[in-house]
């Protein structure tokens, strides 16, 4: 509990003075409830009241177990930006020094739409440590524009001896700069939404297509054989910041049954790269997809929440990935989801998981 009280005290209580819960022990309970399965704030304030013995083990708890009006009125009142910056603080408190691909990627929570607005929902953009397997940031994307959520997000990090990638939406001048402020490298993908760019960089690596490459593969997985080709070459007389080099990753993939098909890829570098890391750093950026976007949406069921209203959306969500970092650092071995069920029937394992964050 100590360290989330100096992490997350500078959260702003929204509620009048005479509020009879603790602002911290209510984010605690509501933490510890979503460890162990909680989807809504009925669900937090089911678990509370059949939880409150365990949890008097680490909480006063002075006036019992929050209602579900109580977490409701909390998580829409609260004010995100300041929660988030709490959130990346007490990352980099139970993390450590973080190394390796750090990947941006936006992600939309389809229940959390307004009435009549169901093909507009809530649009966040995700900061994903991918060889750590922690989320360190989140940020709304202001009307869905994922560009502005992610300078936003990136403005809270300390990134030293990282590599940020992102798709090509995030191929932008201020991005890559943003990326350099936090003390990381990019490696940007490019695509036709740079039109300049990418004629610069499809030139060099055809001057260069006799260089050196690397290969991986070919790999068998999910129905289908890859293999893998990549070149890297140094830039030169290219405007846009730090950049360095440029690579083109080459995929050919064939489906079982089907004809082969060939997709080739562009990417900006900030820093000179060895043909075999640049595709280990373009096999890797996707784990945010299957290793937080589809956990997130498999195991907190976050792609069926209805919580819409106020600031609740943007502020479960963070609390999902929280108890997703915790269940992923934790060192017994197991599912995601194993680990949720094991927390909600065994008491001693949920304390072992807050007593985790320490």
């Amino acid at each position: 509990m100590e360290t989330f009280s100096s992490c997350f005290s500078a959260v702003r209580d929204p509620r009048a003075g005479n509020a009879r819960h603790d602002l911290l022990e209510l984010m605690f309970v509501a933490l510890a409830a979503t460890l162990c399965g909680a989807e809504d704030c009925t669900d937090m304030a089911l678990f509370a009241r059949a939880k409150l013995g365990c949890l008097r083990q680490v909480l006063r708890l002075e006036h019992g177990p929050p209602s579900h009006d109580t977490f409701s009125r909390v998580f829409r009142l609260i004010e995100p930006e300041p929660f988030e910056a709490a959130f990346a603080k007490f990352t980099r408190a139970f993390a450590g020094a973080l190394e390796g691909v750090v990947a941006i990627d936006g992600k939309a929570l389809r229940g959390a739409y307004e009435r009549g607005r169901k093909a507009t929902p809530l649009h966040l953009v995700n900061i994903w440590a991918a060889e750590s397997r922690l989320v360190i940031g989140q940020r709304l994307a202001p009307g869905r524009n994922e560009a502005l959520g992610a300078l936003k997000a990136l403005a809270l990090l300390r990134l030293e001896g990282c590599i940020v990638t992102a798709d090509a939406l995030h191929c932008r001048r201020d991005t890559a700069q943003a990326i350099l402020d936090t003390g990381a490298d990019y490696a940007l993908a490019l695509k036709a939404n740079q039109p300049s760019l990418l004629a610069q960089a499809q030139a060099l690596t055809e001057a260069a297509d006799a260089g050196p490459q690397a290969t991986d593969g070919p790999r068998h997985a999910h129905d289908r054989l890859e293999n893998r080709t990549a070149i890297v070459v140094s830039a030169q007389n290219i405007d846009f910041p730090g950049l360095a080099a440029v690579a083109r990753v080459e995929t050919l993939r064939q489906p079982e049954g089907q004809p082969q098909t060939t997709l080739v890829r562009w990417y900006l570098l900030s820093v000179q790269l060895p043909a075999e890391r640049m595709l280990q750093i373009a096999r890797t950026h996707w784990t945010i997809e299957n290793q937080l976007h589809w956990v997130l949406d498999v195991a907190f069921e976050e792609g069926a929440s209805r919580s819409r209203k106020d600031n609740a959306p943007q502020n479960l969500a963070l609390l999902r990935k929280l108890a997703l970092n915790i269940l992923r650092q934790h060192p017994e071995r197991g599912s995601i989801k194993g680990k949720i069920k094991r927390a909600a029937w065994d008491d001693a394992f949920l304390l072992s998981l807050l007593g985790h964050m320490r």
